[in-house]
């Protein structure tokens, strides 16, 4: 028996011999293909070296991916297909097909590196539609770059030329090496988004953060450089601007679009221009629920909510697409989350929106800044925030100054240096739309914003009263609530006390709304106890417009987050088409009073109608529910169609086609 096993061993010793001397020989054939074909690797050189200084330029903006293997996977595809090709061809040909593959992305690497130390962005190709407009510009912007651009070029350069002295050149063509590179490159470049994962089949609020999406869309520069690379996202880039075909307007959605669109006069009523001039702030507050404005948890806003133009019947409806997002759409654009097609709000940054609430204040020589504790790349707001008109987006969360989560308080908003300055130290007119956040859940002293005051009011506790033992208590939901929602009111407190300090309080009017009804809280029997929870009035919120000189007025007819633009304008004089929006001024006589929700219900301020039927004891006649739901119909297909075919880019043409 013991010889067997010997011999067993002997013979599993020689098969291990024999695997190790043939790892040995692949190794020694490798090295020795490397070294024959070496030029291969300098060939690849210069792009690896564009890609890699890509990455670190991007560095800026968290440009590691968590799917980094994706954009290495698209370069090394690209690079196979750049130098397969160049060598498919005789003599110096192979050399300058190479060097114009150089010279193109070299040219392609520099305008965006350039573009993005000027504007923390990549370039997008669609600007070549605007390249008069910055034309005056671009020297500006050459001179003034990132030293490091220029000396990467020069590294890329050096690369190159000792690369192009190395190129193998043959005396005839090779087609079959053309043909099997384009194949290969087909093939791996079809295979290589599946990396990415899944693409969202339904409308989520985390839609933006999804890879797959971002390739598919491919309308967030930043985000669509990071998960392709250099290479990928010129030829997407260029794809989507110039080839890929958008749907056409049949004849019908053209002649509907010109008529809904045409251009009218906004109504001047008694409340036109009453604050023409004033400086702005628009505050947006995080879940801040209509039941949370008391006395008691939010006195500020209780205060400044019943001293001024208070909308009583006022609805901030939920969409499965980003709530918060879809308000500040809303009150920024005119328009909402489209309602017959699933596309997120923030996936329009791509159209344009000329008469936005920016756009028109910029014309009456207003600054336009918004500020809010994430960073820009959350919702693609940088993007959109600077597609609207906004001079700059900036977030707590980018400043250095936080290593904690610290930035999520709302106080912080008014106290951090850099905001304090941006927001009352300027000169000029301005409007400011601030985005808060600490009624955010969790809703729990454990964690998040509701942990942090606790902390802060233990330690305020403590400092008052030395001689106390505190013994840390779980506070319920509702309690996290109401504190964190106490920490939103301290922020308007502090906005309040500052625009007084610095003498802008009288010249300053502000517009308050709530992104949302409270939705994310767990125990929904909290909710049940404060509002109507049985259908979309449950989206109920509140929407105040104050200023220290503002008398109290009431207006009890249903607004939404689409009455606020027109209603501002009107407010502030602002001349405007009425037609450009798709729904009116509030405080206008001609007003309907008409609110709509996601699913084409509809409430009137008397009756509440979901799918014909009247859910209240009011009546109203089968007529009169046919024709608000009509308008409700209109205004969806107005809104939808404008978003799809991006009508305000496209308006001048449709309207030759019309006259056609």
């Amino acid at each position: 028996m013991s010889f067997f096993k010997k011999s067993k061993k002997i013979l599993h010793l020689e098969e291990v011999k024999g695997i190790l001397n043939k790892i040995k020989k692949v190794f020694k054939k490798t090295i020795k293909y490397v070294n024959k074909n070496k030029y291969l690797l300098w060939m690849a050189l210069p792009f690896v070296l564009m890609e890699v200084f890509t990455f670190i330029f991007g560095l800026e903006i968290s440009y590691i991916n968590y799917r980094i293997y994706t954009p290495v996977l698209f370069t090394l595809c690209w690079i196979m297909l750049f130098i397969g090709v160049s060598l498919s061809f005789k003599n110096n040909i192979s050399k300058i097909v190479y060097g114009i593959f150089i010279a193109f992305f070299l040219f392609v690497f520099l305008g965006n590196s350039i573009y993005f130390s000027m504007t923390s962005t990549f370039f997008d190709m669609a600007l070549f539609e605007s390249a008069s407009e910055g034309a005056p510009y671009l020297w500006d912007a050459i001179v003034n770059c990132n030293l490091f651009v220029y000396v990467s070029a020069i590294i890329i350069l050096l690369a190159t030329y000792h690369t192009i002295k190395r190129i193998p050149t043959s005396k005839e063509n090779n087609p079959r090496l053309f043909c099997i590179t384009l194949i290969l490159f087909a093939v791996i470049h079809a295979i290589i988004p599946a990396t990415l994962g899944k693409a969202n089949e339904d409308l989520t609020w985390s839609s933006w953060k999804n890879p797959r999406n971002i390739y598919i869309l491919f309308n967030d520069n930043n985000k669509s450089m990071k998960i392709s690379g250099l290479f990928e996202y010129t030829a997407r880039n260029f794809y989507i601007t110039f080839i890929k075909k958008e749907t056409e307007l049949t004849q019908e959605d053209i002649d509907f679009l010109n008529a809904a669109f045409e251009e009218d006069t906004a109504e001047i009523n008694s409340n036109t221009g009453i604050f023409k001039g004033k400086n702005i702030i628009m505050v947006q507050l995080e879940g801040m629920d209509s039941w949370l404005i008391n006395k008691n948890d939010t006195p500020t806003l209780y205060s400044m909510m019943n001293s001024g133009y208070n909308f009583t019947n006022h609805y901030s409806y939920y969409t499965g697409g980003g709530s918060t997002f879809n308000s500040e759409f809303a009150v920024n654009t005119g328009f909402i989350t489209p309602l017959s097609y699933s596309k997120n709000a923030y996936t329009f940054n791509k159209n344009n929106f000329p008469y936005s609430l920016a756009n028109l204040l910029k014309k009456e020589e207003y600054s336009v800044n918004a500020f809010h504790m994430n960073d820009g790349e959350y919702y693609s707001r940088k993007v959109n925030y600077l597609n609207w008109g906004y001079d700059n987006y900036y977030g707590l969360k980018d400043d250095p100054i936080y290593d904690d989560d610290s930035y999520q308080l709302d106080r912080e908003l008014v106290l951090n240096e850099k905001f304090n300055e941006l927001l009352f130290k300027q000169e000029g007119k301005f409007m400011h739309y601030i985005i808060s956040y600490s009624n955010h859940t969790p809703f729990t002293n454990t964690k998040g914003v509701c942990k942090m005051l606790y902390n802060l009011d233990k330690e305020k506790l403590l400092i008052d009263n030395p001689e106390l033992e505190i013994e840390d208590v779980e506070m319920t939901e509702e309690e996290c609530v109401r504190r964190q929602a106490q920490e939103t009111d301290y922020m308007m407190q502090l906005l309040i006390e500052n625009l007084k300090e610095n003498e802008l309080l009288n010249d300053t009017v502000f517009v308050v709304f709530a992104d949302h009804y409270l939705y994310t809280i767990e125990d929904k029997t909290i909710l049940d106890k404060y509002k109507n929870t049985s259908n979309n009035l449950i989206n109920n919120t509140p929407f105040f417009i104050w200023s220290p000189n503002t008398k109290k007025i009431n207006i009890n007819k249903p607004t939404s987050q689409l009455n606020i633009l027109p209603t501002v304008l009107n407010l502030f004089g602002i001349e405007y088409n009425p037609n450009n929006y798709i729904t009116q001024d509030a405080l206008s006589k001609d007003y309907n009073g008409v609110v709509f929700f996601s699913d084409y219900s509809w409430y009137d301020g008397n009756v509440y109608v979901s799918d014909g039927v009247i859910t209240n004891n009011k009546t109203l006649s089968q007529e009169q529910i046919e024709i608000k739901n009509d308008y409700v119909s209109y205004v969806a297909k107005k809104n939808d169609l404008a978003l799809q075919y991006n009508y305000f880019k496209n308006k001048k043409e449709n309207k030759e086609e019309t006259k056609k």
